[in-house]
């Protein structure tokens, strides 16, 4: 028989966070290990009335309060670093944290999204060819799925974004962690034509998720030489995926990185391996009961 740990009072930190899935899947998983002393509760910016560049001070006050650790979700990844004690090595790469983990007194930022798509990579698309892979979107997610790729020995990495600068602020991170990576700003205009001489194209975007509906790229652009990834998950089958799916590409959705950083994460903040298996058949049941909610 399992036997409880210590308390833990976890806190998901964000704007507009009501509908985020991270305190159902925390919970549940603690539930299955035997952790009986277990919170995971949102504290939403929003609801506060605190602005983003205050994510710091709130970590510090709730730290003080008895919280034992967060999650950081946008638009706090950054503004959150203020506020801490030291970071992770791929925290300080990305800059960019979404785990504050408490040691010794001391406030810790990590970042598991890098290491959360990684292993969802490795375990979705265990042969994916890495020569030339492009990656569409610079933010908070793009960086750290750059980041990912770089680490796991992509040769040629091309990024494009909405705004050139923030590609290029990616591009020259990424180049210099990774001696063996070349990283390439290129126009978004750009990516279809080049999709012809890559082998992985990753939607870092917000395109193809609820209220956000359509294709970062054309579907005509697509080639069975090709594996794509999207880190959307609600729909966990994006307008992306399906049409990658029609030209024949082998596919990943968001649902692996969601559940691989989250596993990554709840281990940060327990010390308790997480059982990915069980946490991606709980995202299935979750994602399920929403589309049944909203009439689908």
């Amino acid at each position: 028989m399992r036997t409880p740990t210590a308390s833990h009072r976890i806190g998901l930190v964000g704007a507009g966070i009501g509908t985020s899935l991270s305190p159902a899947l925390h919970t549940r998983e603690a539930h299955e290990l035997g952790l009986t002393d277990y919170r995971y509760d949102l504290l939403d910016i929003d609801d506060r009335g605190i602005a983003a560049e205050s994510a710091g001070d709130l970590v510090r006050t709730a730290f003080a309060e008895g919280w034992t650790g967060f999650n950081v979700t946008h638009p706090c990844k950054q503004t959150v670093i203020a506020g801490l004690d030291d970071l992770s090595d791929n925290a300080r790469s990305l800059g960019a944290v979404n785990t504050v983990v408490v040691r010794g007194g001391k406030l810790i930022g990590h970042n598991t999204d890098h290491s959360g798509f990684l292993a969802g990579l490795r375990r979705g698309l265990p042969d994916a060819r890495l020569e030339v892979v492009q990656v569409v979107g610079a933010g908070g997610a793009g960086s750290a799925v750059a980041y990912a790729l770089a680490a796991a020995g992509v040769p040629e990495l091309r990024i494009a974004d909405v705004d050139p600068a923030r590609a290029a602020d990616v591009c020259t991170r990424v180049s210099g962690a990774f001696e063996h990576t070349t990283a390439v700003a290129v126009p978004l205009g750009d990516v279809p034509a080049g999709l012809a001489s890559c082998t992985g194209l990753v939607n870092a975007t917000p395109i193809g998720m609820v209220g956000h509906p359509g294709s970062p790229v054309d579907a005509a652009a697509l080639h069975p030489d090709l594996w794509v990834a999207d880190v959307v998950y609600r729909p966990l089958r994006t307008e992306l995926l399906s049409a990658a799916e029609r030209a024949g590409c082998a596919v990943l959705d968001g649902g692996q990185m969601l559940v691989a950083q989250a596993a990554d994460t709840f281990e940060l903040l327990t010390g308790h391996a997480a059982d990915r298996t069980r946490m991606r058949a709980h995202l299935t049941e979750l994602l399920a009961a929403q589309q049944v909610t909203a009439g689908h």
